[in-house]
């Protein structure tokens, strides 16, 4: 029987284990705290178009993939589990002034020459929507195809997903790759996976999020994801069962996750622009975690040498790619690849970045 070591519990350390499980692979996870990382502290907004930008075409065809790989991930979560985890159907991106209006149909113009058709809202047609948005919002891109999960409920149905098909998670952390005897080893840690193999081209970027809990007798959450620029930060809110996920700030502040007054300040500021009524909600929580950043936005899936394997780097779009990484990364270790898993080629860049010890 062959024998795989994933290194990190997360969101996409459980999937890949889960689904290599299933490969044939015997496997066993590793992390001190499994389901405590970035995948826990995420807005689960599944949204490769509209927030895309021209010139970004490879990050797209990616996000494009990994878009389509959920529905078929999600109903095999629910099938085992019984756990259903979309949150919402659509995601709307709006904005408040003239320049952010014309951003959306810069977006719109080169989505539809990649043949996805996102239409440009006017005012009127913002509220038909979501008649709970400021009345300042001038438009709107709708995306009728982007859902959200609920980062939570996946990480739930990924560890009952392990444990249904003999996943081994130990609590444990690794200090060198080479200690693990296993045949195959899956480089899973985020935000640390650097610190496992030293000048691997991923570093921490911080995010806040706040999670708010609607009160009796407070106006509903939108039932779309609504994304927005205020004073040049991006905001986003995101509906769950009790309230909203706002996120997100963004800093290169390593692997710091202290939530500082000044992010939550800004982010239920941000908000109150674009959803007045949010002031009525309760302030439930307050998270802050390290999202695994490469250079080009891009994960890196696939071999370092001849035994170990990235699949890391995922960024800001964690839960986006989750599904399609799962689906790639059993065929990976047996040395099979596919046009989109070439996208995400640890190869992409130079082997000195790659080999151990070499440069950022």
């Amino acid at each position: 029987m062959r024998t795989l070591a994933v290194v990190g519990g997360g969101a996409v350390g459980l999937a890949v284990a889960w689904r290599a499980t299933e490969a044939g692979w015997t496997v066993t996870v590793f992390d001190p705290a499994p389901g405590t990382g970035a995948s826990f502290v995420a807005g689960g907004m599944l949204a490769p178009l509209s927030e895309g930008w021209p010139g970004e075409d490879r990050v797209l065809e990616f996000g494009a993939a990994a878009l389509a790989a959920w529905p078929s991930f999600a109903e095999q979560l629910r099938a085992i589990t019984g756990e259903s985890v979309f949150v919402a159907d659509e995601t709307l991106t709006v904005a408040l002034d003239a320049a952010d209006a014309q951003d959306l149909r810069t977006v719109a113009d080169w989505l539809a020459g990649f043949g996805h058709d996102l239409p440009v809202l006017d005012r009127a047609g913002v509220r038909a929507l979501e008649p709970a948005l400021a009345r300042t919002v001038r438009a709107g891109l709708h995306a009728r195809t982007e859902p959200a999960v609920d980062n939570r409920r996946v990480l739930r149905a990924l560890h009952a997903a392990c444990a249904a098909s003999g996943v081994e998670i130990r609590a444990e952390s690794v200090a060198a790759l080479d200690d693990l005897p296993h045949d195959r080893v899956v480089l899973a840690a985020g935000a640390r996976s650097a610190e496992l193999w030293p000048g691997l081209p991923v570093r921490p970027v911080k995010g806040e999020i706040l999670r708010l809990r609607r009160r009796p007798g407070v106006s509903p959450p939108p039932t779309r994801v609504i994304r927005a620029r205020v004073h040049g930060r991006p905001v986003y809110l995101v509906p769950r069962a009790d309230g909203i996920v706002l996120g997100a700030t963004q800093y290169e502040a390593g692997l710091d996750t202290t939530v500082t007054v000044g992010g939550v300040r800004d982010l239920i500021a941000d908000a109150e622009a674009i959803l007045p009524g949010i002031g009525e909600y309760e302030l439930a929580e307050a998270a802050a975690g390290s999202r695994p950043a490469t250079p080009d936005n891009l994960p890196l899936l696939g071999p370092l040498d001849d035994r170990v394997f990235a699949a890391t780097g995922h960024g800001r779009n964690g839960m986006l790619t989750l599904a399609l990484t799962a689906a790639l990364v059993p065929g990976l270790l047996d040395g099979v690849t596919t046009p989109v898993a070439e996208l995400a080629a640890p190869q992409r860049f130079p082997a000195s970045v790659l080999s151990r010890g070499g440069t950022r």
